[in-house]
């Protein structure tokens, strides 16, 4: 045994025994929502209607197939009104055994919502989870990358018991409500969305100054990279990526060659649901407990 490893080795685990590190693989399936259907421009927009549409139309079976086959789950975030629009690609997300959770119905601007019409886009949510579904979600992703002061605390009172919204860590962590302990989150971090690498848009150029597509090598290096880095720290690692960027035909072999970069380690990799995750870590630190 090195010293590198014997030092490695008596690092307590922050993970179930026998796993080393912690992998929520996330997807965002935001299909044509978003800002088009925001200002009601969508129904003139079909450029905008049909690069949305692809996500769950076409790229999200491609998307689950190739977890199938690596025997991998994922958690995967859905504005309602996608889930009103293909309901049978997202009742597959559930037969195949992966999670789904709160994405907003028209992927809203949450720090722009007052308390109010937060509450209210939850409960239409929920509800259609519920009736069109049968699940009642326990996480949530905001759609702008952002959140508003009483976003955390109402959440939690609404039955949300975690988030993958904010960044700030490469594990876990309790928001604070007024009331004690709140929300698990679950950090996720911007620079390895899938956006900044595949996505184009040329009216505004977005990501901006960057409308170009990186190579797909490189993004695929990139993703292992990070995805080696936390596992190497026993820590957890989350993904932002969206089915209608990352799942069209000549990008599968990024998804594929993270796969089997994931898989490779076996057991001592913990790949499985946000969901799971933070009832683990919430199950680690009642000491914690509002």
């Amino acid at each position: 045994m090195t010293a590198k490893s014997a030092i490695k080795s008596a690092k307590p685990s922050l993970w179930p025994q026998g796993r080393q590190s912690a992998v929520a693989l996330a997807f965002d399936v935001d299909g044509p929502t978003g800002d088009a259907m925001l200002d009601g421009s969508l129904l003139s927009n079909p450029r905008y209607f049909t690069q949305g549409s692809y996500g769950p139309w076409r790229a999200l079976p491609r998307l689950l197939d190739l977890l199938a086959a690596y025997g991998l789950k994922a958690t995967f975030f859905v504005p309602t009104w996608v889930v009103e629009h293909w309901p049978s690609q997202c009742e597959r997300i559930l037969r195949n055994a992966h999670e789904i959770a709160y994405h907003g119905h028209y992927h809203e601007v949450f720090i722009d919502c007052s308390r109010q019409q937060q509450l209210d886009i939850m409960g239409r949510s929920r509800n259609i989870f519920q009736s069109r579904m049968g699940v009642t979600p326990v996480g949530f992703r905001t759609p702008s990358g952002d959140w508003s002061d009483e976003t955390a605390q109402l959440l939690h009172e609404f039955g949300v018991i975690y988030s993958s919204s904010m960044r700030g860590d490469d594990r876990p962590y309790f928001h604070a409500t007024s009331r004690g302990r709140g929300l698990v989150e679950i950090p996720s971090r911007w620079d390895i969305d899938d956006y900044t690498a595949l996505a184009y848009s040329e009216e505004p150029d977005f990501p901006i100054g960057l409308d170009r597509i990186s190579g797909y090598a490189d993004v695929q290096k990139n993703w292992c990279a990070e995805f080696e880095g936390y596992h190497r720290e026993g820590l957890c690692w989350t993904t932002i990526l969206h089915p209608k960027v990352c799942a069209k035909p000549g990008r599968l072999a990024i998804l594929e060659g993270l796969f089997k970069a994931i898989t490779s380690h076996g057991d001592s990799v913990w790949a499985t649901h946000c969901a799971e995750i933070a009832k683990w870590w919430i199950a680690q630190h009642p000491e914690d407990a509002a």
